[in-house]
C-alpha cells in the first residue's frame, strides 16, 4: 500500500471517529427541534407554508452556521492543532501586545465562553437523554410516568462509567452513532418519497418568507430553530482529537446530508399528517420500528452526552493551567492519548447539576428554553475572538474581515437574542450558572495574582541568600533538594524553614518553576531550561502547553546539572527530596478584594488538590512546610 493510500485510510478512520464523538450532540437535535418549533410555546400554526418555511430555515441555518462558519472558517483557527474557546482565546491574545487594553476584554470573553460551555455540559446530557426516552410515550402513553426515572438512571450510569475513560465509552458506543445517522437518512428518504413536494424547502425563499411572516414573533421561532445547530461548537472543541480535514470530511460526506434528509422527512410527515406534530421524529418511523428507534436514540444520546462531558474535563484542565481554577485531581485514562482524562470533582458536580435540571424542568421541551442561550452565547464569543485572529494573525484585509465578521456577528446576535426571549421560561439557568462560574474563576485568578505579588514584595531575594550560603559552614547532605516555587526570584519559604529547623544544606539545590505557555502542546525538547546560580544551586524552568499533563520527576530526568562538562551530571531520582510550601492564607483587612471574595478564595484554596498529585511527585519523597501568607 502506497503512502497516499495509507493517508486516505487514516483520514477515513479519523472521520469515522469524528462521527462517533464530535457529531453526537448535533446529530441528536432532530429528536426535539421540529417538535419545539410547532409546540404551543412558539405559536407557529401548522400550515403548509410554515412547515416548508421551518424546514428551509433549519437547512440554511445548518449551511451558514455549521458548514460555512465552523467547518470552512473557524476550523482554520487551530492552536498547534487544538481547538475550543480557550485555545482560540490564547490564539487571539497572542496577536495583541502585552499592554494592549483589548487583552483584558478578550480575557473576560474567554472566561465567559468557558462558563457558558459548562452550562452546555449540564444541559446537553439532560435534554438529549430525556428527549430519547420520551419516545416511550409514543410507544405507550402509559409509560409517560417512567420517562424521568429511566432518564435519570441512564444519566447516573453514564457519569459512573466516565472513570473508565473516553476511549472505553467511545469504543462501545461509537459505531452506534454511524448506524444512527444512516437511520436518520433512511427514515427521511422514506417520508420524502411519499411527499416529494417537501424538497421545495431547499429554496431559501421559504425560510425568508417564514421568518418575515412571523413579525415580532420571529425571534420566538428562531429560538426554536436554533436547536438544530446545538453542538456546532463541538466541531471546533474536538479538533485536536481528529484534525480539521477528518471533521470536515465527516460533516460534508455523511452528517450534513443525513441531517438534511431527516429534517426534510419530518417536514414531509407533517405535510401529510399535521397531528404528528406532538413528536414528529418518532412518528416518522413505522410502528414496528418504534421500540428499536427508542433504543437506538437512547444509545446515540449517551455518546452525545459523553462528548460534551469529556469536553468539560478538557476545558477544566485548560482553565487550571491558565490560572482560572484551583488544582484538581486529574486521572489519565489512556497511556497513548494524553487528551483522554477524567476529573472526579467535575464529573460528580456535573451529575448533581444534571439531575437537578431534569427534576426541575421535567421534559426536553421545557429544557429547550434554557439550552439556546448557552449555545448561542458561545457562538457569538467565538465570532468575536476569530476576528482578532483573522485580522492580526491571518492578515485578512479590512474590506474582507469586517463585512464577513459583521455578517456572522449579526447572525449570532439574532440567534442569541431569540434564545434570550425564553429567559423567564428557563433561559435564566445558564446565565445564573455562568455568573457563578465567572465569579469563581475571576476570584481565583485575582486571588492568586495578589498572593504571588505579596510574596514577591515580602519574601527576601534569592540571589543574595545564595551568595551567603555558598560561603557558609553549614553541613551538606549528599542528596538533591527540589524546591517547587511560583517565583524564581524570591526565596521559597520551604528553604527558610529547612535552614531554620534542620540547619543543613543539600549538596544539590534546585529551584523549580512550572510555567504554562499560551499554546496547547510543547515538544519535550522545549521542556527544560536550567541556569546555574552558584556551586550547588540551579534555577530550573519547566515549560508545558496548557493541555499537557505535568510530571516534574519525569521532566527532571532530562536535566544535566553541569553544562560545563561534556556529558553533564544526570539527576538521580532516588536521591531527590521535594520541598513544598503549604500556604496558610490569611485575608488582610482592607485588602484588594472585598471580604466575601477573600473568604471565597480561602475556600477554593483549602479545597485545591494537592501539589503532590498535580505535579505527579512521589508522596514518599515530599516534605511540606507551612507558611502564613496575607492577601
Amino acid at each position: 500500500m502506497d503512502n497516499l493510500s495509507i493517508k486516505k485510510s487514516g483520514l477515513a478512520a479519523l472521520a469515522l471517529g469524528a462521527i462517533g464523538v464530535v457529531y453526537g450532540d448535533i446529530g441528536t437535535s432532530p429528536l426535539y427541534t421540529m417538535q419545539v418549533i410547532f409546540s404551543e410555546s412558539t405559536g407557529v400554526p401548522l400550515t403548509q407554508a410554515n412547515i416548508l418555511g421551518a424546514v428551509s430555515a433549519i437547512f440554511w441555518l445548518l449551511t451558514l452556521v455549521v458548514t460555512f462558519k465552523y467547518v470552512l472558517l473557524v476550523l482554520r483557527a487551530h492552536n498547534k492543532g487544538e481547538g475550543g474557546v480557550m485555545a482560540l482565546l490564547a490564539l487571539a491574545l497572542s496577536t495583541l501586545r502585552t499592554q494592549d487594553k483589548r487583552a483584558r476584554g478578550l480575557l473576560l470573553l474567554g472566561v465567559l465562553g468557558a462558563a457558558l460551555f459548562y452550562g452546555d455540559s449540564v444541559l446537553t446530557p439532560a435534554i438529549s437523554v430525556l428527549s430519547a426516552v420520551e419516545g416511550l410515550q409514543v410507544v405507550s402513553p402509559a409509560l409517560a410516568a417512567q420517562v424521568l426515572p429511566i432518564a435519570i438512571g441512564i444519566l447516573i450510569g453514564l457519569f459512573w462509567f466516565q472513570r473508565h475513560g473516553t476511549h472505553a465509552v467511545g469504543r462501545f458506543f461509537g459505531p452506534i452513532v454511524i448506524v444512527w445517522f444512516l437511520a436518520l437518512a433512511s427514515v427521511g428518504i422514506w417520508q420524502i418519497s411519499q411527499v416529494p413536494d417537501v424538497l421545495h424547502a431547499i429554496h431559501p425563499q421559504y425560510a425568508w418568507q417564514f421568518l418575515q411572516s412571523r413579525g415580532g414573533a420571529m425571534f420566538i421561532a428562531i429560538g426554536a430553530i436554533l436547536l438544530a445547530v446545538t453542538g456546532a461548537e463541538a466541531l471546533y472543541a474536538d479538533m485536536g482529537h481528529f484534525g480539521r480535514r477528518a471533521i470536515q470530511l465527516a460533516w460534508l460526506g455523511l452528517v450534513f446530508p443525513c441531517l438534511a434528509l431527516n429534517y426534510l422527512g419530518q417536514g414531509a410527515l407533517l405535510l401529510q399528517h399535521p397531528e404528528a406534530a406532538s413528536n414528529p421524529f418518532y412518528l416518522s418511523f413505522p410502528q414496528p420500528l418504534l421500540i428499536p428507534a427508542v433504543v437506538l436514540a437512547t444509545l446515540a444520546t449517551i455518546i452525545a452526552s459523553q462528548a460534551v462531558i469529556s469536553g468539560a474535563f478538557s476545558m477544566t484542565r485548560q482553565a487550571i493551567q491558565l490560572g482560572f481554577l484551583p488544582r484538581m485531581r486529574i486521572i489519565h485514562t489512556s497511556a497513548s492519548e494524553p487528551g483522554q482524562i477524567y476529573i472526579p470533582a467535575v464529573n460528580w458536580a456535573l451529575l448533581i447539576a444534571v439531575i437537578i435540571v431534569c427534576l426541575a424542568f421535567q421534559s426536553s421541551s421545557a429544557l429547550a428554553s434554557a439550552y439556546g442561550i448557552a449555545v448561542t452565547g458561545t457562538m457569538l464569543i467565538t465570532t468575536i475572538l476569530i476576528f482578532f485572529v483573522m485580522r492580526q494573525r491571518w492578515q485578512f484585509p479590512g474590506w474582507v474581515a469586517w463585512p464577513l465578521i459583521s455578517m456572522l456577528a449579526l447572525m449570532d446576535s439574532v440567534l442569541f437574542g431569540s434564545a434570550s426571549m425564553k429567559f423567564m421560561q428557563g433561559g435564566w439557568f445558564p446565565i445564573v450558572l455562568s455568573g457563578v462560574l465567572i465569579v469563581l474563576m475571576t476570584t481565583w485568578k485575582k486571588g492568586r495574582h495578589l498572593l504571588l505579588a505579596g510574596m514577591v514584595n515580602t519574601d527576601p531575594k534569592l540571589m543574595p541568600l545564595i551568595a551567603n550560603l555558598v560561603d557558609s559552614k553549614l553541613p551538606r547532605v549528599q542528596r538533591t533538594a527540589v524546591y517547587m516555587v511560583s517565583n524564581l526570584e524570591s526565596v521559597p519559604q520551604a528553604l527558610l524553614h529547612n535552614l531554620k529547623h534542620n540547619q543543613v544544606l543539600h549538596q544539590r539545590n534546585l529551584f523549580v518553576h512550572v510555567k504554562f505557555e499560551d499554546v496547547p502542546l510543547l515538544n519535550t525538547q522545549e521542556r527544560v531550561r536550567v541556569q546555574k546560580m552558584a556551586d550547588g544551586f540551579w534555577q530550573v524552568e519547566l515549560h508545558y502547553g496548557f493541555m499537557q499533563h505535568v510530571d516534574v520527576p519525569q521532566a527532571l530526568l532530562q536535566l544535566r546539572l553541569d553544562s560545563e562538562t561534556q556529558n553533564g551530571q544526570l539527576l538521580d531520582p532516588f536521591t531527590c527530596s521535594y520541598f513544598l510550601s503549604r500556604d496558610i492564607i490569611v485575608p488582610d483587612v482592607g485588602g484588594n478584594m472585598p471580604r466575601w471574595r477573600d473568604q471565597l478564595f480561602l475556600v477554593l484554596s483549602r479545597n485545591a488538590s494537592s501539589a503532590v498529585e498535580y505535579f505527579n511527585i512521589p508522596a514518599n519523597s515530599v516534605i511540606e512546610l507551612g507558611s502564613r501568607v496575607q492577601i
